[in-house]
């Protein structure tokens, strides 16, 4: 399953000699600059200038330009409305009516289940469908908040989800068409076999008790089989994409890893099991980078059990200590819950939970001592993953009323990200060009957040920079950035993978620099 809201090529042994076809470039081409020195400054700078105050020039410009990571991403909401309604119609699905969903056949058109092969071809039909996968016509008369239509679209098109690999082929190909070097994607492999083995656990309140009960149950059983869906689903998007082929489409250049999704609404048995599960699978499989917990922050049962929540993961880094947390914090305001809900959310996300990143992070002037809470996440660099379109569909904050200028204040690191571009009709552009408009963000500080992104990546191996200062790489790879590195840091760059990503968005920024000055851009 591809998963719901509520990553691709395994790390190879390259030759040294290889490192060319990395970077996309020939052999022999002259050094196009020093690390961080020409992609910050100069030609493609001025552009951006000039087209600032032009909304499609400025879109022009920024889809042309490289871009690190998108790491905030749930798979199925990302693909658009129109896919599923493809992907519905060869299934042989339905659409329901009366639920606003797909739904498994048979169809009925009296009972107003009609065929998806109807809906595929019927004008009337095909783009009230689309308004109800997506964000694209939510209007009052539906009875629906833009929240509610939001968090809403998941459970709807759920039944088409269920071919990963298409999903991939859609999400990871657009990526790269906008300069996306890193996706690292939420989805869900076998989380409903840890799910079924959290219900029929008995409950004990001693957690490390718990663990071992659940894991005794069979978890680490569900893992080969999870692995085998990722073979299937990557082999499945390869196809699509005609990955190794004259063919190839851009896709395939896109290095992808996944987040597992741990859904925060079920009981607290199941949402144990998914945790340790995915743990176990992170550590198994090093496609899997890590786990995310998500469905709607504001959800009774994930309020309820929120410190539940971040004692699982506490007891899971007890375990695992090497396995990644990313989580959805803060995405709340005030209104959509009672102030007394806003008050600790990140904090302890941070501090019990043990986030390496954050995603949203929305309300973190409401917390307790929000000076303080920056000042930590400033100091052990807990990234957070902004999302300003969702942010201002689901909960109407947008502008200045987002806190994205105070986490940068504060010297928090930040990326842009989509969360699910598919269900609000948006790309990663469309996400830089509202922080370029609404922020006055210069062309430096675009490059900073490609850098940024791929830094706090959750990709395996050493940076390319030297504690983490862009623009200061390590020693092997201090000399100016090439198509074609020299020996020592080509021999560094084939045992890291996050470094030889870095290498290759560095090359990418200074072609870019280039086709800005030969007025390409």
């Amino acid at each position: 399953m591809a998963g719901a809201r509520f990553g691709m090529v395994p790390a190879l042994a390259i030759p040294v000699l290889a490192m060319a076809l990395l970077t996309g470039g020939c052999a022999g081409l002259a050094s196009v600059g020093e690390p961080g020195s020409a992609p910050t400054s100069g030609s493609a700078a001025r552009r951006l200038e000039a087209v600032r105050n032009s909304p499609p020039e400025l879109r022009a410009f920024l889809a042309r330009m490289p871009k690190g990571a998108d790491l905030h991403s749930h798979l199925s909401g990302a693909v658009y409305a129109e896919t599923y309604i493809r992907l519905g119609a060869e299934k042989g699905l339905c659409f329901d009516k009366p639920s606003q969903s797909l739904a498994p056949p048979p169809c009925d058109a009296k009972a107003g289940r009609l065929p998806m092969t109807q809906v595929a071809t019927d004008r009337e039909m095909y783009p009230k469908v689309i308004g109800a996968l997506s964000m694209r016509d939510n209007i009052a008369v539906t009875g629906y908040s833009q929240h509610d239509q939001f968090f809403a679209t998941f459970g709807r098109f759920g039944a088409a989800t269920d071919s990963t690999g298409d999903l991939l082929a859609e999400v990871v190909d657009r990526a790269a068409r906008q300069g996306v070097h890193h996706l690292e994607l939420m989805v869900s492999f076998n989380g409903d076999g840890a799910s079924g083995i959290g219900k029929n656990t008995p409950w004990t309140d001693d957690l490390p008790a718990m663990a071992d009960r659940l894991l005794a149950a069979g978890l680490a059983d569900l893992v080969p089989g999870a692995r085998q869906k990722i073979d299937a689903a990557e082999a499945r998007m390869r196809a699509l994409l005609g990955c190794g082929t004259l063919q190839a489409k851009p896709g395939c250049a896109v290095s992808v890893r996944y987040l597992q999704q741990v859904s925060r609404t079920a009981q607290r048995g199941p949402v144990y099991a998914q945790t340790l599960y995915y743990g176990l699978l992170a550590k198994a499989e090093p496609r899997v980078v890590g786990l995310n917990f998500v469905a709607p922050e504001d959800n009774p049962v994930a309020l309820a059990d929120y410190d539940l929540h971040m004692s699982f993961l506490n007891e899971l880094h007890r375990r695992m200590p090497d396995v990644n947390v990313a989580l959805h914090a803060g995405e709340l305001t005030l209104g959509l819950v009672p102030p007394e809900r806003l008050r600790d959310h990140i904090r302890k996300a941070v501090e019990i939970g043990h986030a390496k990143r954050i995603g949203h992070g929305v309300d973190v002037m409401y917390e307790d001592d929000p000076q303080g809470l920056l000042r930590t996440m400033a100091a052990r660099k807990v990234a957070v993953e902004i999302n300003l379109t969702s942010n201002d569909v689901i909960l109407g904050v947008a502008g200045n009323d987002h806190p994205y200028p105070l986490y940068r204040a504060a010297g928090v690191p930040t990326v842009i990200s989509t969360d699910d571009e598919g269900v609000s009709r948006s790309d990663l552009t469309n996400e830089l060009q509202r922080a370029v408009t609404t922020y006055g963000l210069t062309y430096a500080d675009l490059v900073e957040l490609a850098r940024a992104s791929l830094e706090h990546s959750f990709l395996p191996g050493a940076s390319l920079w030297r504690d983490g200062r862009y623009g200061r790489a390590v020693e092997a790879c201090a000399g100016a950035v090439t198509e074609v590195p020299v020996a020592e840091c080509a021999a560094f760059l084939a045992g890291n993978e996050k470094a030889r990503v870095q290498w290759k968005l560095e090359n990418s920024l200074s072609r870019f620099e280039r086709e800005a000055g030969e007025g390409r851009v």
